[in-house]
């Protein structure tokens, strides 16, 4: 975006090369708002398309070639993915989320619906969790006995199977969105039965930790973001962006039976994803936590290069995960 911001006042968050927001809400985001057509993967052979949910939420759709070598028309696992930004950059029609997702959807041979939110400051928090409940919620509806009309889903998804998934605030959304399943259920008798895919997750708490030493600037700027995002909030121990805080609810009632946490050894959040580890076994939840974390990597390395050899190994595991 042009101009020099200097009728605009204060900047209250400035990223470089990614993000400035300034105090009048004028924003200039440098990366993630170029939108890429969906298509068929010349690569893969996945087949995407574009849903409009309501005049404020979308989604992508991605569906790997159905035909085996045994031509056995087995349904696929369902993940609702929600992409990541600190709640203030991309879509999920951009060119970084377009070619991940069609990689991993023909990888885990899943569909893979990509949910496109409100983005903050211009639409503050909860706006994003709002639209991607309504975004489930739509999914939820082409469950067996439901109204969904979308093919994709009612012919090739197998419900029995579907989970939940995204990076940095998309991971947070998931989460959020497993605790929401649980005090409200969904339509339909749909359930979370695949688990919650949590990479790299958005998360903060009181105190500092040993990962954000990797990147003290960094830590610093997404504390900083998350004011911005969420400007009436408490703080770093808002439950929002701290599920364990003192005034979150119990992780005990996480909609879900299973979850695969991946973090990265030089991400500054590392640590707090280590800590929803810890608190989620503690809390009485009945399920199990798997743990994968890549050495030598920091956030959200895989969308950089998602064919090299970490990323691979990240994505085959989220695969393994989605096809129990």
């Amino acid at each position: 975006m042009a101009g020099s911001g200097a009728s605009d006042g204060e900047v209250v968050l400035e990223i470089e090369h990614c993000i400035r927001v300034f105090k009048s809400g004028r924003v200039e985001r440098y990366f993630g708002s170029d939108p890429v057509p969906a298509s068929t993967d010349a690569g893969t052979g996945v087949a995407s398309k574009d849903r409009t949910i309501s005049p404020d939420v979308a989604v992508r759709l991605y569906l790997p070639p159905l035909a085996t070598e045994g031509g056995d028309g087995k349904k696929l696992p369902i993940l609702v993915y929600f992409h990541g930004g600190g709640f203030v950059l991309h879509t999920a029609f951009n060119t970084v989320f377009h070619a991940y997702l069609a990689s991993l959807a023909a990888r885990a041979r899943a569909i893979v619906v990509s949910v496109d939110y409100r983005l903050a400051p211009e639409h503050p928090l909860p706006a994003a969790y709002d639209d991607s409940w309504r975004a489930l919620r739509w999914v939820a509806s082409h469950a067996p006995g439901g109204a969904g009309e979308e093919p994709w889903l009612t012919d090739h998804g197998d419900f029995s199977r579907l989970s939940l998934g995204g990076e940095s605030a998309g991971a947070n959304i998931a989460h959020h969105l497993a605790m929401r399943a649980g005090d409200e259920g969904l339509p339909h008798g749909a359930a979370i039965s695949g688990g919650i895919v949590l990479v790299h997750p958005y998360f903060l708490g009181h105190g500092k930790v040993p990962s954000e030493d990797s990147d003290p600037v960094m830590a610093e700027n997404v504390v900083k973001m998350w004011r911005v995002v969420c400007p009436q909030t408490t703080g770093a121990d808002d439950p929002w962006i701290n599920p364990l805080a003192a005034g979150a609810k119990t992780m005990r009632g996480l909609a879900c039976r299973r979850v695969l946490m991946c973090l990265a050894e030089t991400d500054v959040v590392r640590d707090r994803g280590r800590a929803y580890c810890d608190g989620l076994r503690a809390s009485g939840w009945a399920g199990e936590v798997e743990l994968l974390e890549v050495a030598g990597q920091g956030h959200c390395f895989h969308l950089g290069n998602f064919s090299c050899d970490d990323a691979v190994r990240q994505d085959d595991a989220i695969a393994r995960f989605l096809n129990l």
